[in-house]
């Protein structure tokens, strides 16, 4: 088949022979499948910190200066990123159950990837002499969904889950108290 100069599809396919995936720089295989998903899920879920020292009140305090904030912040995202991880997605599911407008967004997006998921399996999508790829069929599943997203508010819920996992993520590694072998590191750093 030859291939125009100004074929934008043409160019598409060059780039996915040369640039490797987001999946692919990531270290994840290039279809993520349900598999992978709860690999990852366990992962999460054995590395999670108890959850009663997580909350425990006695180790909040005010941090002394700006500098102990800091510390403060990135060793608590460092030693608690599996729990904050599920904080967010706690957060996400709370938005979405919530907001029945968001549900029926969401579920006109998966009936749109279901219904091209079938029509390709029955031949090979073809849109103005195009094939399109699986990239090419999620944004057709997008583009179909997206003003019941639009209706469903969904830029606004996303913002809210952003807003609220910064403000609870933020104020816990704030808070929260060093364990005392985190205390150790930092003492024994030379000056």
């Amino acid at each position: 088949m030859d291939v125009k100069v100004d074929d934008p599809f043409a160019a598409e396919a060059e780039e996915d022979l040369v640039a490797p995936s987001i999946m692919g720089r990531l270290g994840l295989p290039k279809g993520l499948s349900p598999h992978v998903a709860r690999e990852w899920f366990d992962r999460r879920r054995k590395s999670i910190r108890p959850w009663a020292s997580f909350v425990d009140q006695r180790k909040f305090s005010k941090p002394r200066n700006f500098g102990e904030l800091c510390q403060r912040g990135v060793r608590n995202l460092d030693t608690y990123h599996s729990n904050y991880t599920f904080i967010f997605m706690g957060l996400i599911l709370y938005c979405i159950i919530s907001s029945p407008m968001l549900l029926i967004a969401l579920a006109v997006f998966v009936g749109a990837l279901y219904i091209i998921h079938l029509k390709s399996l029955e031949s090979k999508l073809v849109i103005f002499g195009r094939e399109l790829t699986s990239g090419h069929q999620l944004g057709l599943a997008g583009c179909v969904s997206f003003p019941v997203f639009w209706l469903a508010g969904a830029g606004t819920a996303v913002f809210w889950v952003l807003g609220a996992t910064l403000a609870v993520i933020g104020s816990h590694a704030a808070f929260r108290e060093l364990e005392s072998s985190d205390l150790d590191e930092i003492l024994m750093e030379p000056v």
